[in-house]
């Protein structure tokens, strides 16, 4: 199991910088933000994205995933990592997460990414019925898939409190529909834990699902607000354990945007905390 740190919680610095700074961390990998100020990937320049590979190239630090999740860059009053959303009520509103899903998919091909990241579904609209909504993310979903394959670039969904996947069965009834090979699970701990599931306990039985993981702690409030491990109540021991158990050896990127006022502090604390743990149940594997 390899830690990687996400560049979104450096959002006051260049790309350039933050692979050099996450990488003065001891991570060995980064994840990617493919959102402003990093890699919006509708506004990049080529020139860009050589000078990403260039730092990613100096730093010797691989992606760990393509986050296509956030999107700031559309500047949503409402929300700004949620919207537009997959489910939004008007088609051409949401066309722009399917396009934009399709760029990161590029994106993550070009920059030699494993896989990407996007939300699962968003937020569900006024008298909008989960039936309803459920049709909508497929039919929006099943092009991007499709790209997906052409590129060899999985897809992954990272369920999230509050929008229309929340929990691990609906993520499975949803992609038993969906029925594609690209498609896998973002295992993200702090929001398993937000919705009642102890990730310790869902660990192995989504393992032929997942393909990454993401982790932050959470108060013991369950409250939906990203820390830094050890600041809250996961069981990291115990959630570490049973990834170890089940012979993952990817990656497990912290992710810590709240900490955009100091992201060094949060990258260094995150660190000093879990690669004791990691080398514990690894060890004991």
């Amino acid at each position: 199991m390899k830690l990687a740190f996400s560049s979104n919680a450096y959002l006051q610095y260049s790309v350039e910088e933050t692979i050099r700074r996450i990488a003065s961390m001891g991570y060995t990998g980064i994840e990617i933000l493919a959102d402003v100020p990093h890699a919006w990937p509708a506004g990049l320049l080529p020139e860009q994205v050589e000078s990403l590979s260039a730092a990613l190239d100096e730093y010797q630090l691989p992606v760990s995933n393509v986050n296509a999740f956030m999107m700031n860059a559309v500047a949503d009053p409402r929300q700004p990592y949620w919207h537009p959303g997959w489910i939004d009520p008007d088609p051409h509103y949401r066309a722009i997460r399917r396009e934009h899903t399709k760029r990161a998919l590029g994106l993550a091909a070009e920059i030699g990414a494993p896989h990407i990241t996007t939300e699962p579904g968003g937020p569900l609209a006024e008298s909008q019925t989960r039936e309803e909504a459920f049709d909508i993310f497929y039919e929006e979903l099943m092009p991007c898939l499709e790209l997906a394959a052409d590129l060899a670039m999985p897809l992954l969904i990272e369920p999230e409190p509050e929008l229309l996947i929340e929990k691990f069965d609906e993520y499975l009834e949803f992609v038993d529909r969906l029925d594609s090979p690209q498609v896998g699970l973002n295992f993200d701990a702090g929001h398993a834990y937000c919705v009642g599931e102890d990730p310790q306990d869902w660990v192995e039985k989504m393992a032929p699902h997942t393909v990454h993981y993401h982790l932050e702690d959470i108060a013991a409030s369950r409250v939906h607000q990203h820390l830094i491990p050890g600041r809250g109540a996961i069981d990291f021991r115990a959630t570490l354990a049973a990834i170890a158990a089940t012979n993952y050896d990817g990656w497990l990127t912290v992710e810590l945007y709240p900490y955009m006022d100091n992201p060094d502090l949060a990258a260094r604390e995150a660190m000093e905390y879990l690669k004791p743990l990691v080398d514990e149940v690894v060890g004991a594997v």
